[in-house]
């Protein structure tokens, strides 16, 4: 992978999980947390769309809705294991 690729994943990461964030009440993570989970919710977006054979398509758009879909579950499930 070159430095464009490792570029776009960060722009991507920190958008998804910027996104999901406002997403879901009570803000981000920061800003390396935010580029974590949407890397990590990009794996999961990326996963699930497979596995359930969904195809929004191709491109920066396509690639930041799965992404922040994937960051949102993420979100979603580490508030729930770090719930009170």
């Amino acid at each position: 992978m070159g430095l464009h690729g490792i570029i776009a994943w960060i722009v991507i990461g920190t958008l998804a999980g910027w996104l999901a964030g406002k997403l879901m009440r009570g803000g981000g993570f920061g800003f390396v947390g935010d580029v974590v989970v949407g890397i990590i919710g990009a794996f999961i977006g990326g996963w699930l769309a497979g596995v359930l054979h969904i195809s929004i398509g191709t491109g920066l758009i396509a690639s930041v809705i799965t992404a922040t879909v994937g960051a949102v579950i993420l979100v979603f499930i580490v508030r729930m294991v770090k719930r009170d």
